[in-house]
């Protein structure tokens, strides 16, 4: 079983995030970066999968700047057998780019389940994961919250408006996961330590066709400071009129 999982790094959510210099990118100063969380997922997934067979190897792939080597070396302490760096030389990708550059380097690998988090945390696209699938000839499918293989077969739950969809497909297949598909392990000491020896192939991210531009980044308005229209049930009608009037929201 060849289980193949796509990472990001991405700033961590808590981090106060402010624009850059060149007003299209975020300032990294002050900013810790981690593994994306709904990646951390998929990875847990792999890795699960693997050992319900036992046997396989979960390969963890990522596309970006030198930096995102360490974040595949998290996903190889959790427990991943090898990395896949595909190293960026010129930002600025937008997603179908992304997912071209991941499909030309699996288009020749065994992969069997290919695994993606649903969404990443700083652009929120939740679009790789469908384009890839889709460039590589793959059925997919995504918000998984429940995962079980028979055989070459998968049956995927994902929840739906109102209830729980059922889908089952043929491997090889792709899947992005969603918070609830599991409980993503902590990485032991053990684990740490053997990440450092474990392979990890870095090369050239093939080039994309961007079809997107980021023309600016910008930090969010300031709020308006509260206003106190006074007090009791006399405030109601002129609390309604501002509401009306000025908020526009009824």
């Amino acid at each position: 079983m060849n289980i193949v999982v796509c990472v990001k790094r991405v700033p961590d959510s808590s981090a106060r995030i402010k624009p850059g210099a060149d007003g299209k990118s975020i300032d990294p100063a002050g900013v810790e970066f981690v593994l994306n969380p709904y990646d951390e997922y998929a990875v847990e997934e792999g890795l699960r999968i693997k050992e319900k067979a036992g046997a396989g190897e979960v390969t963890v792939l990522a596309l970006g700047g030198p930096e995102s080597a360490e974040t595949i070396r998290k996903a190889l302490a959790m427990g991943a057998d090898k990395g896949i760096h595909l190293k960026e030389t010129a930002p600025g990708r937008d997603f179908i780019a992304t997912a071209q550059a991941i499909a030309a380097d699996l288009k020749p690998r065994p992969v069997d389940v290919l695994l993606f988090g649903n969404r990443a945390i700083d652009d929120d696209g939740a679009q790789i994961a469908a384009e890839t699938a889709t460039l590589l000839g793959l059925p997919y499918v995504g918000v998984v919250t429940k995962l079980e293989l028979n055989g070459r077969t998968a049956t995927a739950h994902r929840p739906i408006e109102g209830g729980v969809e059922v889908v089952e497909v043929a491997l090889p297949a792709a899947f992005s996961a969603q918070k609830g598909l599991n409980e993503p392990r902590f990485a032991s000491l053990k684990g740490i330590m053997a990440a450092k020896k474990k392979p990890l192939e870095e090369k050239p991210a093939a080039a994309g066709e961007p079809r997107m531009e980021l023309v600016k980044l910008d930090s969010p308005p300031a709020r308006p400071a509260p206003r106190i229209v006074g007090n009791g049930k006399d405030a109601v009608p002129a609390l309604v009129k501002l509401l009306r009037e000025e908020a526009k929201v009824i």
